[in-house]
């Protein structure tokens, strides 16, 4: 049987005090690299805006509240105008478009892609 200390019919050089200060060495260098950089990474990544409701879901409904408000606004102020007036489809049609509009500025307004309502530069 062959002698599990030997590769390919060759000695395996025995392992001393100074390959394992080597070894060491390496291991404390490579520890020092991957905590610098993961310390990098942390400071590149973008932190997250922090508000109230910072739950997903909640910010979903918020959204889809603000947006389906504007519509259903229009939809009756429409329904209004053509009963008071006598326009049948066209109050209707008209103030749809303009509640659709609403609830398109009221979502975004929520999302904080565009400024409040109430801005005010002199902070």
């Amino acid at each position: 049987m062959a002698d599990p200390h030997e590769r390919n019919g060759e000695n395996e050089r025995k392992p001393d005090s100074t390959d394992d200060a080597n070894l060491s060495a390496r291991l404390k260098s490579l520890d020092a690299r991957i905590s610098q950089a993961s310390a990098q990474r942390a400071e590149a990544e973008p932190r997250p805006r922090s508000k109230t409701d910072s739950s997903a879901i909640g910010q979903a409904f918020r959204y889809s509240a603000e947006f389906v408000s504007g519509v259903i606004a229009g939809g009756i102020v429409g329904w209004l105008v053509d009963r008071l007036f006598g326009i049948s489809p066209w109050g209707l049609i008209i103030c749809l478009i303009l509640g659709f509009c609403a609830g398109m500025l009221n979502l975004l307004r929520a999302s904080g892609t565009i400024k409040p309502a109430r801005y005010d530069d002199k902070k």
